[in-house]
């Protein structure tokens, strides 16, 4: 019998008394993905979050029976080291595996973070503790193992379970499928997979992920000059290289509505996935946009809420997250700059091959450049998308039971706009699994962005939801 109140008990002290100093500390560790410490081997910082991960880890082998843990770590062709991958194995009662997953890379820190408040000192303030990396996604590793430990404690049976978190999934996941292959043999064949490296729409109830878009990501750059001249002098006759560059990025997405002008970047919506969307919408109203950081007097580009799920989930969209060849604002004399130079993130749906995005992307911006400009487009990572199997009813019902039992009303789904590269990898890999993706990156607590927080609640309500799940999985009948 599975015990709500035991599992509540459980989930508060083993988060205060031992989660939550742990992960204070991960914070702390300035553990930027590869794209964005380039130098992450020499500096350190990355062996810093996997060994006081792998030392907690450790340490849960005196109550998960048989639990393993392993530091994998394999080189590129030319000698260089691959991030490294924390493996964990634990026996279950069953023959069948569960793969649950995670990871400890962070994103760089962003500006913008309020007083009081920094990417690497941890803050907590009431049911909230800031930091890069805490929800996004340290926390993973330690629910993983604190849903296992329950069972355990509560002699309930589960499957065998394997837990692999990376240290790359900021960057693409560029070093995994060597990972994955090299651990294959040891991994088997999961029948059901956790990620706990997604997001809910509210921290009311427990949200299920039911799609990710995928990314194509490069640098535009136009160049007009070999060297910067005076403006008053070259203007006029010199077109500004920032000019071009909006003339060739209005060949891809139409500047009044933003909607991507590039046919292969885009895909039909499966019904079912506008009925979730509008379901959605129901459920939660104004909270699809309203969580977002709007300046005064300023609204979302589509006018309805549905809409604005569908957009965020299954429809292509560009943002420019970074720029080069301007200077700021105090060095920015009377010159005509010799180029622009920005970096391209682009969101694609479900269902459309990067590769062929990445190429239509590169071909329309490149070709016949205004003026007779170098126009060039590089990209630097392509993920794919994923959009989950039909739920196996066993699970479905696994999930309303335990969002109820635990959060107090029955769990939602709805499609996430972010990218998980591994599970596009598994959908590929294990076409007859289940999947739970799920996470704590819920309104306000702005992953990538200033102010990063984990909503303490949730994290404790959310490892009990998934040692529920675990015990539904072990005991369910055929399909």
């Amino acid at each position: 019998m599975f015990s709500t109140d035991e599992a509540n008990a459980f989930a508060e002290r083993v988060w205060e008394q031992e989660i939550l100093p742990t992960l204070t500390e991960y914070i702390r560790i300035p553990n930027k993905s590869p794209l964005f410490d380039r130098q992450w081997a020499a500096s350190g910082h990355m062996e810093r979050a996997v060994a006081l991960v792998e030392k907690w880890c450790r340490n849960q082998a005196t109550h998960i029976p048989g639990l393993s843990v392993e530091v994998v770590r394999l080189k590129n062709a030319d000698g260089t080291p691959r991030t490294p991958v924390i493996f964990m194995e634990a026996p279950g009662d069953t023959d069948e595996t569960v793969l649950l997953y995670g990871h400890l890379d962070k994103q760089p820190e962003m500006t913008g973070w309020r007083e009081g408040l920094d990417p690497w000192t941890p803050v907590r303030e009431g049911d909230k503790l800031y930091g890069r990396g805490g929800a996004d996604d340290g926390y993973a590793a330690f629910a993983s193992l604190a849903a296992l430990r329950f069972l355990a404690e509560q002699a309930q049976r589960r499957a065998r379970c394997v837990v692999l978190i990376e240290c790359c999934e900021e960057s693409g996941s560029f070093d995994l499928p060597a990972y994955i292959e090299h651990l294959a043999p040891r991994i088997g064949t999961p029948s059901l997979v956790v990620c706990l490296d997604s997001g809910c729409a509210n921290y009311d109830q427990l949200w299920m992920t039911t799609s990710l878009r995928g990314l194509v990501a490069g640098d535009l750059t136009v160049k007009i000059l070999r060297e910067g001249v005076h403006s008053g002098d070259a203007s006029g006759i010199v077109a500004s290289s920032f000019r071009i560059l909006r003339m060739v990025l209005d060949r891809v997405e139409d500047r009044d509505t933003g909607w991507i002008t590039v046919d292969e970047l885009h895909t039909e919506i499966p019904a079912g996935r506008v009925q979730q969307a509008r379901a959605a919408a129901r459920s939660l109203g104004f909270e699809v946009f309203s969580k977002f950081p709007f300046v005064s007097g300023a609204m979302p580009a589509p006018t309805e809420v549905h809409e604005m799920i569908l957009a965020r989930t299954w429809r292509p969209t560009l943002s420019v997250t970074g720029v080069d060849g301007i200077p700021p604002l105090g060095n920015a004399g009377n010159v005509l700059r010799p180029y622009t130079t920005v970096k391209l993130s682009v969101r694609i749906p479900p269902r459309v091959d990067p590769a062929l995005a990445s190429e239509a992307l590169k071909r329309e911006l490149e070709y016949e450049p205004p003026y007779g400009a170098e126009v060039t487009f590089t990209p630097e990572k392509a993920a794919q998308g994923w959009d989950a199997p039909p739920l196996a009813p066993w699970l479905g019902a696994a999930l309303d039971q335990s969002s109820t039992t635990f959060f107090g009303q029955p769990a939602m789904a709805m499609g996430e706009g972010g990218t998980i590269p591994f599970m596009g990898m598994l959908g590929e890999k294990f076409p007859e699994a289940q999947f739970l993706i799920t996470g704590v990156l819920g309104p306000g607590s702005n992953a990538h962005g200033p102010n990063e927080y984990l909503h303490i609640p949730t994290a404790k309500r959310l490892t009990s939801c998934v040692a529920y799940v675990l015990a539904a999985h072990a005991v369910r009948g055929f399909e």
